[in-house]
């Protein structure tokens, strides 16, 4: 309790305004509005990674060979080979608009795919169980030749890598970001130590021990370094909820930011700022009071 209520005669010591009360509010303020975003980055990346490899896991891909004048044999097949698999739960028949659509991006809308050599495309959901995806490839060479089975493995691992550098990332720079704060509350710490080196020596010359002296300055400090961080989280929600909603490959909408249970990452924020300024300004404070001694 004495962190937040301290000692009215101790406080004297440490002034209430000045460079160094800005700086160290501005500080934490900034630092906070900047560990928000990289937080929020952290969290999207690993949410979006975890959907869009969920959605690759439930199903696979058949790709049957590009020749117009075989497709629908090979289609047959094809068919007949899925449906007689066990852990199939359906196989369906990409229309050409599917396939139009998916070939949009590189080729514009109009491409016609009917009288193009296009493969054609067959979805495959598995049922709870899954299908043995060796034994299904066996089948497929020895019916359907020229047949490619694509159970998005090779497109899985690289994208949940991504993620995890991208959480890696996100929290190398919220560490980062403490490191810098804890840096400028010990300048601005030291800077307000500094200036008020004749009210430390009155102090102890009426018997003030340093750890007395030095709760002053650690209490200022860390009420000032949490109002700043409440300041730049306030901020910075803020501007993650006016953020217009992103849509990625696949027409899945993104929610940048926090999502559910995620936002109590938010409201952590300011209390470890203020543990940060807590122990950089007793750092500080103890070892300025014990080179002025």
């Amino acid at each position: 309790m004495s962190l937040f209520f301290g000692d009215r005669l101790a406080d004297r010591a440490v002034p209430p305004t000045g460079v160094a009360a800005r700086l160290t509010v501005f500080v934490a303020a900034a630092m906070s509005f900047l560990a928000i975003f990289a937080l929020a980055m952290s969290l999207t990346a690993g949410r979006v990674a975890s959907s869009w490899a969920d959605d690759l896991a439930r199903s696979a891909t058949l790709r049957l060979p590009a020749d117009i004048d075989q497709t629908n044999e090979a289609l047959r097949a094809a068919l007949n080979v899925l449906q007689t698999t066990s852990g199939v739960a359906s196989a369906r028949v990409l229309e050409a608009e599917e396939q139009r659509a998916l070939l949009a991006p590189w080729f514009g809308p109009d491409i016609p795919v009917e009288t193009l050599p296009v493969p054609q495309l067959i979805e495959i959901l598995p049922d709870d169980d899954g299908y043995d995806a060796a034994g299904l490839r066996a089948r497929l060479q020895a019916e359907v030749p020229g047949a490619m089975l694509d159970d998005h493995g090779a497109w899985r691992e690289p994208l949940m890598q991504a993620a995890q550098r991208l959480r890696v990332t996100g929290w190398s720079v919220l560490a980062l970001i403490g490191a810098v704060m804890a840096a400028m509350i010990t300048l601005a710490a030291h800077a307000s130590l500094a200036a008020n080196a004749q009210v430390i020596r009155v102090l102890r010359l009426v018997g003030a021990r340093d750890a007395y002296i030095a709760g002053a300055f650690v209490r200022r400090f860390t009420l000032r370094a949490g109002l700043g961080a409440l300041i730049g989280v306030v901020v910075g929600v803020i501007v993650l909820q006016v953020m217009p909603q992103a849509n990625v490959a696949g027409g899945m909408d993104m929610d940048f930011g926090f999502v559910g249970i995620e936002w109590i990452w938010s409201l952590a924020i300011p209390v470890l700022a203020a543990i940060v300024a807590f122990a950089a300004t007793r750092y500080a404070a103890l070892r300025r009071l014990k080179e002025q001694t």
